[in-house]
């Protein structure tokens, strides 16, 4: 017989006293750190503990004793379901703070090495409809929200076009307006529902692996292109030809209509034939008179306004003459290596996917940009002693690796090759201050610049200037 569960206490009149680096709001009770998302320091609340080890404890507000004086109204309808904006309820001057705090905070504690004073950071011009893309689910097991549950709406429709429940790979939030990105993704998503609920098109079973309608991928543009790729999990031609007609008749802004059928088990589509039905098969986005081709499989920073601001701290922060051989490191689809070029003698770019090298060389080809040159391949596996001896050792170095930072193999080869300068991008300070530390031998960290590129959450950018000792 199982043993039965233990009920976990309820802590009553907590003050939350301040935020996490992962963005979850902290109370101290008794030297226990308690994790608490959708709430903001200042709030006096009632406490569910859901997990309890012996440092630390998460749990739920069951009941707020009263708001905080910062804290302010969220604006969207779906806050506290779909997962996503969970700082809307801080003002935005208070979000920079912690995000300021949480790039200081890491570069202290974790790095350990000495610091300049750290610059302020660059607030995002837009904190609504700054996203340039967004994925959307079909399912046929639509999560139903406490609100529906208590009343006596007719629940028969459990279809819905949305974003995944956080933890619940099979449950997903039908979404009517988001404010990420531009109205068109909400006008083109709320059209493609009704249209395949009003023709009984069957919405996706992500259990049971069943169904015709899988997944909605929307990009945009500042300069007002919009591409759109409806993904099928198989192929139906007369249901597929009557969705991308309308598609295509009712939304004319749409500049690249796509479809795939993907029958995998996953969603992943970088693997799968990508079939154009109008217009072209990419879109442009512009910087500085620079032009640069996404393809429904690109990689392009998801914030453009503010991708435009970060580009120029980098170019800033490698002080270009002209006469430097550049290494680009995750140079993804060559976007920072094309924005820099001009001012460089040579700038070489590695990135692990094919398909963004190709990006790559094409963009620097569209722009009539000659002194670049890009490889394919595992950053460690192609970053080595014998490559620098062929290409040249760099006299500056940018790196904008993933989330878990750079490989021990690639930080001992950059020691290796000692560029003068070294501007490291990251999404993650906390793996950045790791790499710091690895490369305090030689380095001194001359420059910090944070950067907001997701407003209402708490992920922050940061770039760091690293000098010759």
């Amino acid at each position: 017989m199982a043993r039965k569960k233990k009920q976990l206490p309820l802590l009553e009149s907590v003050m939350i006293s301040d935020v996490a680096a992962e963005g979850k709001a902290i109370a101290k009770i008794d030297g226990l750190t308690v994790f608490i998302p959708y709430a903001v320091p200042g709030d006096v609340v009632d406490i569910q503990l859901t997990r309890k080890k012996s440092s630390y404890a998460e749990g739920r507000v069951v009941r707020f004793e009263s708001y905080s004086d910062t804290r302010t109204d969220a604006f969207c309808d779906h806050f506290g379901i779909c997962g996503g904006c969970k700082w809307q309820i801080l003002p935005y001057d208070e979000q920079l703070r912690y995000k300021q705090k949480q790039v200081v905070d890491n570069l202290t504690r974790i790095g350990k090495v000495e610091l300049p004073e750290i610059s302020s950071i660059l607030p995002a011009p837009d904190t609504t409809f700054y996203r340039n893309k967004l994925e959307f689910t079909f399912s046929n097991k639509r999560w139903l929200t406490e609100k529906e549950i208590n009343t006596d709406k007719d629940l028969s429709d459990m279809n819905a076009l949305g974003f995944h429940i956080p933890g619940m790979f099979d449950k997903v939030l039908d979404i009517h307006k988001c404010w990420l990105q531009d109205d068109i993704s909400n006008r083109i998503r709320n059209a493609v529902r009704a249209f395949c609920l009003n023709n009984r098109y069957p919405f996706f079973d992500l259990r049971n692996q069943e169904g015709l309608m899988r997944t909605l991928i929307i990009r945009t543009t500042s300069t007002g292109e919009v591409m759109v790729i409806v993904v099928f999990f198989k192929e139906d031609e007369e249901k597929r030809t009557r969705l991308m007609n309308f598609l295509a008749s009712e939304f004319p802004e749409i500049t690249s209509l796509l479809y795939i059928v993907n029958e995998k088990a996953n969603d992943t589509i970088t693997d799968q034939e990508v079939i154009t039905w109008k217009g072209n098969d990419f879109i442009y986005e512009e910087m500085e008179g620079l032009k640069f081709k996404i393809g429904p499989k690109s990689f392009f920073q998801t914030n453009s306004k503010q991708a435009y601001r970060l580009y120029k701290v980098v170019r800033d922060f490698a002080s270009l003459s002209g006469k430097e051989l550049v290494y680009d490191l995750y140079t993804g689809t060559g976007t920072i290596a094309n924005f820099i070029a001009r001012q460089a003698k040579k700038v070489i770019g590695i990135e692990y996917v094919e398909e963004a090298i190709e990006d790559a060389m094409d963009n620097s080809h569209r722009n009539r940009i000659e002194n670049t040159l890009f490889f394919a391949g595992d950053m460690k596996d192609i970053l080595t002693e014998s490559f620098i001896e062929e290409h040249g050792r760099p006299d500056i170095l940018i790196t904008d690796p993933p989330r878990a930072g750079m490989h021990d193999n690639v930080i001992q080869t950059i020691l290796s090759a000692q560029p003068e300068r070294i501007v490291y991008v990251s999404c993650n300070p906390a793996t950045q201050a790791r790499d710091l530390s690895l490369l305090d031998s030689l380095y001194r960290v001359a420059r910090v610049q944070p950067v907001d590129m997701f407003p209402h959450t708490h992920h922050v950018e940061n770039v760091v200037l690293l000098q010759k000792k």
